[in-house]
């Protein structure tokens, strides 16, 4: 896709485009440093571009919801932070926080001015202060990282936003072109290559992109403190008679997973992907869905052994949600957590933790943002609502797991470790493994008289 200028990203993605007026800091006209020909090439960029700044900021509609905008226009000097672009962004901020409006940033930059030294290279922290502000007061963030999205505009609006979104083929990293290894390969350096890495949440081409920012932008700021219902089962079985019945019913090929629930329980839903630090778990499904007129957000374990990724995917999401004021289901399926060498270096222990403690964190109130309660008044809990859809197996199953807000389908089990393991642990041979699945006492309604689940659900009603 050409690179379009900014007033044409705006009119492509929303309607009613209103733009902020900002008064700017002075500064001299060669620059806080005095850079030689600084005068001439900002006079020679305005012409070119047809703006006085790098950067374009306004409200604007996405369907019938209102955002702030801000646009990067890299004809203006190659869309640089400068000393009035940190003035029109930090601008905007103030403004959504004013008005409780979304922050959509359309980036495009090759990073900061460098015609303005150190007071350009400042401007990224004035950014992360503008919109560590906004976070905290509720305020969602959207990016859409256009091309290219490199140094700063990647470090802080880019990688920084709550969801982040990239057109096909845009060039994306810290690092731009002119400045990196001779070396490097440059398809490390693409959306791709970053939505591969879990730094990315989606690609979205052109043509689609009005559409995915409205509905993240109406998924993002539907707050409701009523818990998500627990999805119905979606087939229809008998409890088992036995443990070993229970776990048999749980690994059957034929059992319904994740996606058919998440398909069956949202009128339409978003994903999001990765831990933002390298990993991504396909194992595990992310995001936010719409049902009933309301946001619901999503972590879902898709009966795969989940990586310390799908962990910290997970606890991303919970985390998100919490401040947001969104309710979360969580729907639990897995032999268990990774355990293998590459998931111990990846740190198991510390994602596993990760996520009890976003949801612990979540559920207690104290994760919520200033902005999605009164002044004054106290914390609001997030309600988080688990069915349990399969295989619960120990730790790395109960991590997505609500205390108190657990139910279970009548084709799954939950226990404190499998029936092979207790075996293995035990020294007991393979025979003795369905008289173990027994002693467990991890069949549906076994987790019901322990208080583990509050509910086995079936596809007629709640029992």
């Amino acid at each position: 896709m050409a690179r379009l200028p900014a007033r044409e990203i705006v009119d492509l993605v929303s309607a009613g485009f209103r733009e902020l007026v900002v008064e700017h800091t002075a500064e001299p006209e060669d620059g806080p440093i005095g850079w030689p020909g600084y005068r001439d090439a900002r006079s020679a960029a305005a012409e070119r571009s047809g703006e006085s700044e790098s950067v374009v900021c306004g409200t604007a509609k996405l369907g019938g919801a209102e955002a702030m905008l801000i646009a990067f226009e890299f004809g203006y000097l190659g869309g640089s932070l400068g000393q009035r672009t940190g003035d029109r962004i930090e601008a905007a901020f103030t403004q959504a926080r004013a008005l409780r409006l979304p922050v959509v940033s359309l980036i495009a930059t090759g990073g900061s001015r460098m015609q303005q030294g150190m007071r350009a290279l400042t401007q990224l922290q004035r950014l992360a202060r503008a919109a560590a502000r906004a976070r905290a007061e509720g305020i969602p963030q959207i990016s859409v990282l256009r091309d290219p999205t490199t140094g700063g505009g990647w470090a802080t609006l880019g990688a920084g936003a709550d969801v982040v979104l990239a057109l096909p083929g845009s060039q994306v990293g810290f690092a731009g072109s002119r400045v990196r290894p001779a070396d490097a390969p440059p398809e490390a350096y693409t959306a791709e290559a970053k939505f591969g890495a879990g730094q990315v949440d989606q690609i979205v081409p052109p043509e689609q992109l009005a559409g995915a920012l409205e509905r993240w932008v109406r998924l993002l700021t539907s707050r409701s403190v009523v818990p998500a219902d627990p999805p119905e089962a979606l087939r229809a079985v008998s409890l088992p008679s036995t443990g070993w019945e229970a776990v048999q019913a749980a690994r059957a090929a034929s059992r319904p997973r994740a996606a058919e629930y998440l398909d069956a329980y949202f009128d339409w839903r978003e994903e999001i992907s990765g831990d933002r630090c390298g990993g991504v778990d396909t194992g595990v499904s992310c995001g936010f869905g719409w049902r009933d007129g309301r946001a619901i957000a999503f972590a879902a374990q898709c009966g795969t052994a989940t990586s310390p990724a799908g962990f910290r995917t997970a606890a991303r999401l919970v985390r998100l949600a919490s401040r947001l004021g969104v309710p979360v289901l969580t729907l639990v399926d897995t032999p268990g957590a990774a355990n293998d060498a590459a998931a111990e270096q990846a740190g198991a222990g510390a994602a596993i933790a990760e996520l009890f403690e976003a949801i612990a964190t979540a559920m207690s109130g104290s994760g919520s943002a200033s902005g999605s309660r009164s002044a004054g008044s106290a914390p609001v809990p997030t309600p988080v609502t688990t069915l349990v859809i399969g295989e619960g197996g120990s730790g790395g199953a109960l991590a997505f797991a609500a205390p108190g807000s657990t139910w279970v389908t009548p084709d799954a089990y939950f226990s404190v470790t499998s029936p092979e393991a207790a075996a293995s642990i035990l020294k007991l041979p393979a025979s003795e493994v369905p008289a173990l699945a027994d002693r467990l006492r991890l069949r549906p309604q076994d987790l019901v008289d322990l208080g583990v689940a509050r509910a086995v659900v079936d596809p007629a009603k709640r029992v």
